[in-house]
């Protein structure tokens, strides 16, 4: 039995507000409502109010200044990656082409950390590797795995940076995971790739990994583009 924790009131307000902003009810570089009023509104003490903005500012959401109006910072621009994980939380309110961009950002990154897990961790590697070849072919079970993959390749790379990146993504990724691989044809996809890098390991190539890992991730994207422009026009439920 998995047990969750309930939210803390400030996790909750701090939940809303972003949500606000996100969907522009806060619009960029206007200022919050005054301090008793946003209480009201979200349903929480002052004191807790205090906390979750307190939290929002600390990520960039929020411009705090004593005596002065709490400004929406123009969190594109000014956010850091509490933003950024925040914003995979909430998929729903998430901007257009969001997961798009994360998509580019991992042809930017996966090649790196796939070719450090090779040059630092072959044979265990190669044996996380082995197990992804007879794979069952259903989405849940490619997703978990696609997902367990990509954590794998980061904590071998021996960058812990690009594990804890990785890990901000963790619910969006495996939340998307099962529209992308509800295609039969990304499935294939991924499975030749498996089979493929783990030829790659286990001829100690590096650079290979790190050449099709680059292809594959690009490949990716173009079969996201279709899917999400097919999820657009009703194409899939």
């Amino acid at each position: 039995m998995n047990w969750y924790s309930p939210k803390k009131p400030a996790e909750i307000a701090e939940s809303r507000l972003i949500q606000a902003i996100l969907t522009g009810k806060f619009s960029i570089n206007s200022n919050l409502p005054a301090e008793r009023e946003l209480a009201e509104l979200l349903g929480v003490t002052r004191p807790t109010l205090r906390e979750a903005l307190q939290r929002l500012e600390r990520d960039g959401w929020l411009e705090i200044h004593q005596g002065k109006p709490t400004r929406i910072r123009n969190y594109w621009e000014e956010g850091n990656l509490g933003v950024l994980s925040a914003i995979a939380q909430n998929p729903k309110y998430s901007p257009q082409n969001f997961v798009q961009n994360l998509l580019s950002v991992r042809i930017d990154l996966a090649p790196s950390y796939a070719r450090l897990a090779c040059e630092n961790n072959p044979a265990r590697l190669s044996q996380f590797l082995g197990e992804l070849i007879t794979l069952p072919d259903d989405p849940q079970t490619y997703t978990q795995a696609d997902w367990t993959l990509h954590h794998q390749l980061t904590v071998f790379s021996a960058n812990p940076i690009y594990t804890l990146i990785l890990n901000g993504f963790r619910d969006l990724y495996l939340s998307m995971g099962l529209l992308y691989f509800s295609q039969a044809d990304a499935r294939r996809h991924s499975s030749c790739f498996y089979k493929d890098l783990l030829d790659a390991v286990n001829q100690n190539d590096p650079t290979a990994v790190e050449t099709l890992t680059h292809c594959v991730m690009l490949e990716s994207l173009q079969f996201w583009q279709k899917i999400d422009l097919n999820k657009n026009i009703g194409g899939i439920p």
